[in-house]
């Protein structure tokens, strides 16, 4: 039997019971926290995010500080996080608030949505927690939810199935501003705890009662999205190179690409090319370390490590020698910053 509250009152009554409420960016919720935590969980989960996102608000607590700080400050603060052209529009926006908005993030869907970094999902999500405006959210747990109570078997790869299941979203919202934020959260919570992708808990839905997948038995085919990501497989040759004196040598990633702008151990497409840029006296005390996988979102990176001693510091293009505690405030991808730490404790034991 169907629930005789609306689909909205059933969200945000569940909300106000069973939802979460003590996640860091909501107390207290301000536009500025909600915006870094909304960039931040775009293909990162919560538990991840969490620390990153206490220290970066400790870094960084408000938009002038962000706006202020250097591009290497803040892909530093990134670092773990993956994903860098995240940050980078991060810093961007904050620059652009701080210069056309004055300091203070517009407070409509369509003005935040013109901001580098924010696009329509992000924007919704700050006017409707932060403003209560009637608009509707449409992160990947919001699409599930909907997808499912409603059937939507359109292919969401389509554009036009995405505007259909946005009017579809729209119609569904409560009536009254004030319940926007416990809705918005709502449906945020109900996609992240209850209708989970692989094993929702339908009993536990407050949305069961009429929902339409449920009805049929196939929650697992909503969203329908045919379209598959096709992986490949790289290999890339790094040197870990030590001086006497313990100083590491790293470069700055290009402009565009993986990693753009990071710093990290110098990388070759191949082994040969690694080795022909060592003086031939280190060849024989170049020790290459078990590949490492990185997971990109489209290839699996294996990255070669190999570690090698040099009397003196190599003149190479771009090349940098710090000392590792130096090299380890420098924005690093993750599984270099890994690998560093790895080599200085193996050093110091």
């Amino acid at each position: 039997m169907t629930d005789a509250l609306s689909f909205a009152e059933r969200v945000v009554r569940w909300q106000r019971q069973q939802g979460r409420h003590q996640l860091p960016w909501q107390n207290p919720r301000t536009p500025y926290r909600v915006w870094i935590s909304e960039i931040m969980l775009q293909q990162t989960q919560v538990q991840t995010v969490v620390s990153y996102f206490n220290a970066f608000m400790h870094r960084f607590p408000d938009v002038r500080q962000l706006a202020q700080a250097s591009e290497d400050d803040v892909l530093s603060a990134w670092s773990g996080l993956g994903y860098y052209s995240r940050a980078r529009n991060l810093h961007r926006c904050a620059q652009d608030v701080v210069q056309l908005w004055g300091g203070e993030l517009p407070t409509r869907s369509e003005d935040l949505e013109r901001l580098p970094g924010i696009g329509p999902s992000t924007a919704a999500a700050i006017a409707a927690l932060c403003h209560g405006e009637r608009i509707s959210i449409m992160d990947g747990n919001v699409q599930r939810v909907l997808t499912r109570w409603l059937a939507h078997a359109d292919d969401l790869i389509l554009a036009s199935s995405r505007k259909a299941l946005q009017t579809q979203a729209q119609a569904l919202l409560p009536t009254d501003a004030q319940s926007m934020q416990p809705y918005t959260q709502g449906l945020m919570d109900l996609g992240a705890l209850v209708c989970k992708p692989k094993q929702p808990d339908c009993e536990a839905c407050p949305l069961g009662s009429d929902c339409q997948a449920r009805r049929l038995g196939k929650p697992l085919d909503y969203p329908v999205k045919t379209r598959k990501l096709t992986r490949r497989s790289e290999s890339w040759w790094l040197l870990l190179m030590q001086t006497r004196q313990g100083q590491l040598g790293l470069v700055q990633r290009p402009a565009a690409g993986v990693w753009a702008r990071l710093w990290s151990l110098p990388m070759f497409a191949s082994e040969s090319a690694a080795m022909a840029t060592l003086p031939n006296a280190c060849l024989p005390h170049l020790a290459w370390q078990p590949p490492l996988k990185h997971v990109l979102t489209h290839r699996d990176w294996w990255l070669n490590v190999g570690v090698v001693s040099l009397s003196q510091p190599l003149d190479m293009g771009g090349l940098v020698w710090l000392d590792p505690d130096q090299a380890l405030q420098r924005a690093l991808p993750q599984p270099i910053r890994a690998c560093i730490q790895g080599w200085q404790a193996r050093a110091k034991s």
